[in-house]
């Protein structure tokens, strides 16, 4: 079923939204979710949790593309959690992540806070968008969905140390970029 279809059931109001968006993109948010909590009644918490907020906010919302809002929930979703479990603990998973991006991402603590995140944002997307495709997958993979680098190597083919290392180049282009723009890292 089509993503228009599907937001159409959902402002009718009619139950059949749920199942059909469980069909076509559970096991994508569970992934997602997997990746950051590494728990698996934790991910699908949080993907049964995205489904009652997709429930509870389209209407009036209509996202353009169900598959990227429903992922942007879930990573939430599974960060909060994350967050909630492990306030005094560590835990591999997204603290790697977090670790590995902490040199090229700047803290949002300021007065204009909420102007520069607008500001941060469009840069980065900026820079992912001149990116090639391939590295800009990658990237996203990585740092959004929280995909392991051994995983992400052997879909595209290349060793877990080539891909480690092209992302390692990414984040400091990522810096260099920002850097560029004014952000103090």
């Amino acid at each position: 079923m089509e993503d228009s279809e599907i937001i159409g059931l959902y402002f009718n109001r009619d139950e059949k939204a749920l199942a059909e968006t469980a069909a076509k993109y559970g096991a994508f948010c569970l992934t997602i979710a997997l990746n950051i909590s590494r728990s698996r009644e934790d991910a699908q918490e949080c993907v049964n949790d995205a489904y009652l907020q997709a429930w509870n906010a389209i209407p009036p919302q209509r996202p353009d593309h169900l598959g990227a809002w429903l992922g942007r929930v879930v990573r939430n979703n599974a960060y909060n959690l994350w967050t909630k479990n492990h306030r005094q603990k560590r835990c591999a998973g997204m603290e790697e992540l977090l670790h590995e991006l902490a040199d090229c991402i700047p803290s949002p603590v300021t007065v204009e806070r909420e102007i520069e995140e607008q500001e941060l944002t469009e840069v980065i997307n900026t820079w992912l968008a001149s990116l090639r495709k391939k590295d800009r997958i990658l990237f996203v993979r990585r740092y959004w969905n929280g995909e392991a680098v051994n995983a992400l190597a052997k879909e595209v083919g290349i060793s877990a140390a080539a891909a480690a290392k092209r992302l390692y180049r990414l984040r400091r282009e990522l810096k260099a970029t920002l850097e560029k723009e004014g952000y103090s890292l």
